[in-house]
This record gives structure tokens, C-alpha cells and sequence, in this order.
């Protein structure tokens, strides 16, 4: 029977659908993420690894697993497979975008309403010593009516925000490589402005650029000395678009107004310093943790693995294999 690993556990309806085409497939089952160690010893023979984000796989996994046919990751991104070498020794690699479009949207309009309202802080002032009464200038955030949301990156998820935060009553702009087309624009309500005027004009910066070598450090000392002193920072996209030890001094300095985090640089570990400010929302990257959305990326990776091992066409292939 053909072999499937899994370097997570997946959601049921995933491998019910490999159960049900009668797969052979095997799941880590340990704490914590899986070791290099482990990982090498479980691909050895198999043709299919499903794995999530936090599962590295580099040209040693890949030299381990001489059978493997498909990797298919559970995550929009795939930064964390070596693509290029999987394409030389004609593995696929997938991915599942769009699937999570709407949660990571949502879970960025929370940020930015939380942030600017100091839901977060006043939650902990609750659990902590509490409050001593209603008072005029007790507690103060900035509504975001009539405030400008700075956009970079306006892809699926930066247009589904777009959406969601013209109901606030924001003014939208945004850059990214190339302008959307005039249609699109205006039916997000949306402005093309260079990357330095969003980064000037916005009261809300919120990025959803992929990670790449020009994307890497998009926010440093020297952006962050051009935003507004009352700017907020939201970053659900990927960790290493932020210089965080630029980003800790711009906070401290009082040269932005506070940030919220649920990517980062060194991820999983968190910048010293930043879980010390009261103005930074840090969360644990959930931006796509919702059922509705794990359960269509546990489709997508399942349905992807039992095609190739049928030999039918698989869909979302990111490293140019045909």
C-alpha cells in the first residue's frame, strides 16, 4: 500500500477522507513539534508528507525519503520546504491558499480594533487589580472612523480586510508590486500609493506581503522613523517582514503607538522586551485557527495526496512542476 506521513495531527475530516480511499498513512503522535531526528527516520519509505509550517523540511529530509512524490504542506506559505531542491529531484510541493482568506482577515480586524481600543489591557487591568469607576479621561483609545488603514501586500487576505474595515468608515490605502485594476479598486474603496506614503500616512499599518528577499525586513529603524508617533503595527503575515529589535526601540522611543504580533521574526521564540509592553498584542499565530478554515486546509492536503497516489492532476502546486 502506498505510505503517507504526517508531521501533525490533522483535523478528523482529513484523514477520514484518506480512511475512507483506503490510504495507508501514518501521523506523529508525540508532544510538542516533531524532531529533524524523527522526521528523517518516519519518510524514509514513504511517497506522500503532509506537514504544517512548523515542519522544516530541507534538502536533508528530502535526501532521507528517496520514494517521495508529494509534499504537501497545510499553510498558505511554504517557506518552510526547500521548493527549489524538491522541483530538482521532481517532488511537488503544494500549499492551500485562499482557505484562509477570511480567518486571518478577521483575525486582523480584531487586532486592529483591540490594539486601538486597549481591549487587551483593559482585560488584564480586570484580572488584575481592577478599576476604581467610570472617569472622563480613565482608559482613552482612538475610535478608527475617518482614520487611515495602511495596506502593504493586497492580496487575497489585504482585500478581504479592505472589506471588513470599510465598515469602520476608514480611509484605505494601499501598495503592493503592481496596482490593482481601477474596477477593483473602487469597488474596495481602496488608494494606490507608494510604499513610503502608506508607511507616512497610515494611523493603522497592517502587512500581508509574502516573505521573500526583498520582503525580508520591510519594517526597520529607518521605516519606523517615518510612521506617525500615534501609528499601530499589525502583522499577521509572516515574522522576518519586521526588524523586532527595530521595532522594541520604536515602541519604547514612543516613535509608534504600539503593535500587534501574531507572527514573528524568530518564531516560535519572541523578541526579549516585547512581552514587557503593555501597547503589544502578541498571539500565538492563529491567524487561520478557526475549524472552518483547518478543516478546508485538511481537505485540500488530503485530496491533494490521494490524487497523486491515483495519478490524477493535484492542485496548488507552488515549485513549478507540471
Amino acid at each position: 500500500m502506498s505510505k503517507i506521513y504526517l508531521s501533525a495531527k490533522l483535523p478528523e475530516l482529513g484523514t477520514n477522507l484518506l480512511k475512507e480511499a483506503g490510504l495507508d498513512y501514518q501521523v506523529y503522535e508525540g508532544s510538542g513539534l516533531i524532531s529533524k531526528k524523527e522526521l528523517i527516520e518516519n519518510v524514509a519509505d514513504c511517497q506522500v508528507l503532509i506537514c504544517p509550517l512548523s515542519t522544516q523540511v530541507d534538502r536533508e529530509v528530502i535526501d532521507a525519503a528517496p520514494e517521495l512524490k508529494l509534499i504537501a504542506n497545510f499553510g498558505a506559505g511554504f517557506n518552510n520546504i526547500d521548493s527549489a531542491y524538491a522541483k530538482e529531484q521532481k517532488i511537488y510541493v503544494t500549499n492551500t491558499p485562499v482557505v484562509s482568506t477570511n480567518a486571518t482577515a478577521e483575525l486582523t480586524a480584531g487586532l486592529i480594533i483591540s490594539l486601538s481600543r486597549r481591549i487587551v489591557e483593559g482585560d488584564r487591568l480586570m484580572h488584575d487589580q481592577g478599576f476604581d469607576g467610570w472617569a472622563p479621561l480613565f482608559f482613552l483609545g482612538h475610535e478608527l472612523k475617518d482614520k487611515t488603514l495602511g495596506i502593504i501586500g493586497m492580496g487575497q487576505i489585504g482585500q478581504a480586510l479592505a472589506q471588513m474595515m470599510n465598515a469602520f468608515g476608514m480611509k484605505i490605502i494601499y501598495n503592493q508590486r503592481h496596482p490593482l485594476n481601477a474596477e477593483l479598486e473602487e469597488k474596495l474603496q481602496v488608494s494606490y500609493c507608494s510604499q513610503a506614503e502608506v508607511i507616512q500616512q497610515a494611523d493603522v499599518l497592517t502587512l500581508h506581503a509574502p516573505l521573500t528577499e526583498d520582503t525580508h525586513h520591510l519594517l526597520t529603524s529607518e521605516t519606523f522613523e517615518q510612521m506617525k508617533d500615534s501609528a499601530l503595527l499589525i502583522n499577521a503575515a509572516r515574522g522576518p517582514l519586521i526588524d523586532e529589535a527595530a521595532l522594541l526601540q520604536a515602541i519604547k522611543n514612543q516613535q509608534i503607538a504600539g503593535a500587534a504580533l501574531d507572527v514573528y521574526e524568530f518564531e516560535p521564540q519572541v523578541t526579549e522586551g516585547l512581552k514587557e509592553l503593555s501597547n503589544v498584542i502578541l498571539t500565538p499565530h492563529i491567524g487561520n485557527a478557526s475549524v472552518e478554515a483547518r478543516d478546508q486546509m485538511a481537505e485540500i492536503v488530503a485530496k491533494n495526496a490521494i490524487a497523486l497516489l491515483n495519478q490524477q492532476p493535484i492542485k496548488h502546486i507552488v515549485n513549478g512542476l507540471d
